[in-house]
């Protein structure tokens, strides 16, 4: 998925109350070394974890946004110029259509260590009155690997953005709002190295740069490793402060301040096409560990997503989108 651009070592034990507020739910402790956050433990059968009422997170219903991930991870690996990419894609298509979204399918090709590879970014444009445009954004493939199927990597925040898409989709915007899904977001080779990563919003900045469109993008907003059971999602310090500053403190009027802290680091990923082109943009991942112990492998599985946090980070994304329109009507 992406490259951190300093190297992160194992968090000190960390024992963090997570108050997650009028989401509703539930409290936990994060620490390094505990025996239940062990990598590729699974939740417990017993005790069956359940997102928030769509009610409590802004209509934002976190179960719907799981079902979504489980039916990516049920396709299994979908790397870029794979037949299995061409199944998310349809899925992802599919659901967008049911939800009334004017979907556009932007098709390109991009030179890669393998060659040449065909990718499609799939890209909803919701129109307003207002042409300011408000992106938000995710990457579907997932990395090209034996048995990796991505579950938080590539599909939890997708399956984020396609139930916003559910929602923003059927109402009106007081600005303009896109969803972009990208294809090529993962290097072909294991390493993360320019110009090998990012294909699919390199190609969407590109293209809004040769329509003149740009300008009118006031803020790109990146959902990437959204899924973890206990998140910390720090302050990405390649994006934009004043961005970061809105979205975080939405999250703490929330009620998720202990989650989106005040930490900062630094992460390479599709935001940086943007940020490279002096496009507002921010990133929302969690990157650290125990996230780390099994990014990029195997044990990427359905168990580490969580759909309280797909709950929480849904409901911070559709209270975000006022405070936007606010500043940009």
């Amino acid at each position: 998925m992406t490259e951190p651009h300093n190297g992160f070592g194992v968090r000190a034990i960390l024992i963090l109350l997570l108050a997650f507020g009028s989401a509703g739910l539930a409290s936990c402790n994060r620490s390094a070394n505990d025996a239940g956050r062990q990598p590729g433990a699974t939740q417990a059968a017993s005790v069956p974890v359940v997102a928030p009422p769509a009610a409590s997170t802004g209509g934002f219903d976190g179960a719907r946004a799981y079902n979504h991930v489980e039916q990516l991870v049920a396709i299994g690996p979908h790397s870029a110029g794979t037949e299995g990419i061409h199944r998310a894609q349809t899925y992802i298509i599919g659901q967008l259509k049911s939800f009334g979204c004017p979907v556009e399918e932007q098709d390109f090709h991009s030179p890669t260590p393998i060659g040449d590879v065909a990718m499609k970014n799939i890209v909803v444009k919701i129109p307003s009155a207002n042409p300011s445009i408000i992106l938000f954004s995710t990457h579907y493939d997932t990395k090209r690997l034996d048995n990796f199927v991505g579950a938080d990597d590539g599909g939890s925040s997708t399956g984020v953005i396609l139930e916003l898409a559910r929602i923003l989709c059927t109402r009106k915007n007081a600005v303009t709002v896109w969803l972009a899904f990208f294809d090529g977001e993962e290097a072909f080779n294991f390493a993360w190295e320019d110009p090998d990563n990012t294909y699919g919003s390199r190609e969407l900045a590109a293209r809004l740069a040769l329509s003149g469109d740009l300008p009118r993008v006031k803020a790109v907003i990146l959902a990437d490793m959204v899924g973890p059971a206990n998140p910390i999602f720090k302050r990405e310090s390649y994006s934009t402060m004043w961005l970061t500053d809105l979205v975080w403190s939405t999250a703490a009027r929330l009620g998720y301040g202990k989650v989106f802290v005040s930490d900062s680091t630094a992460v390479e990923d599709d935001h940086l096409s943007f940020l490279r082109r002096d496009v507002p943009a921010t990133d929302i991942i969690d990157f650290g560990s125990p996230v780390l112990e099994y990014w990029h492998t195997a044990r990427d599985t359905l168990d580490k997503v969580d759909p309280r946090t797909l709950a929480m980070t849904g409901h911070v994304l559709v209270e975000t989108l006022p405070e936007l329109e606010k500043k940009f009507q």
